[in-house]
């Protein structure tokens, strides 16, 4: 039951509601526009407004149902929580897309939103803030970073505090790999573009430079 709920978790959660519906509504493949990611944002700048609250209720869904689901089954914590993140691994790294998919943060949530609902809404600020100084990536990164602390603050178990640990090591990978982007030569430029992307989700300074740009050639 454990590798049959782990395995669903993942499968759910390669199923990529912003990659189908740019396709449906504008026929474009978002792995190949503006960031490249295949997230709510992709779908916000390049799609339609409207969509990306659809995306992102789904998205959300996609971590809380195995979560629920691994309880409500009575497999414990830990199982429930691997469920959960193997739904953040399925949405960042979707096999049928090529392993190229969004960055899991909603999915998170969803996760959160089950065990640990003080965990959500420490995140939940933590990007609103980040997006109000325009700096989403870095409120993402830092509300991740603090979330084990406040786990054992509040006095949450272990399972939860090493989820927590889990989540900011899965953002931190899938935002230094980005998909399979190329970095330039070794060097500082490399250097630079790799801090970038670990505290901006971004190879480029300004926002927009990166999110709003067109079909990636």
């Amino acid at each position: 039951m454990t590798v049959l709920l782990v395995t669903f978790g993942y499968l759910l959660g390669s199923i990529s509601l912003a990659y189908l519906v740019a396709r449906w509504i504008r026929g474009i493949d978002l792995r190949r526009w503006g960031s490249g990611t295949v997230s709510g944002t992709g779908v916000y700048y390049h799609v339609s407004k409207w969509a990306v609250v659809l995306v992102g209720i789904f998205d959300l869904a996609k971590g809380a149902f195995p979560t629920w689901l691994g309880l409500r089954l009575g497999l414990g914590l830990p199982v429930a929580l691997a469920a959960g993140l193997a739904a953040v691994i399925g949405h960042n790294w979707p096999f049928y897309l090529g392993f190229k998919g969004g960055r899991g943060i909603a999915a998170m949530m969803g996760v959160l939103l089950v065990v640990f609902p003080w965990g959500a809404l420490w995140l939940g600020p933590a990007l609103g803030i980040g997006r109000l100084f325009r700096f989403t990536g870095l409120g993402g990164l830092l509300g991740l970073a603090t979330l084990p602390i406040l786990g054992l603050i509040i006095g949450q178990s272990p399972a939860v505090i090493w989820a927590c640990g889990g989540m900011l090591l899965l953002t931190v990978i899938k935002r230094l790999e980005a998909n399979r982007l190329p970095l330039p030569p070794p060097g500082p430029k490399r250097r630079r573009v790799l801090i970038c992307r670990l505290l901006f989700d971004r190879d480029v300074g300004p926002r927009e430079v990166w999110t709003e740009r067109g079909l990636i050639k």
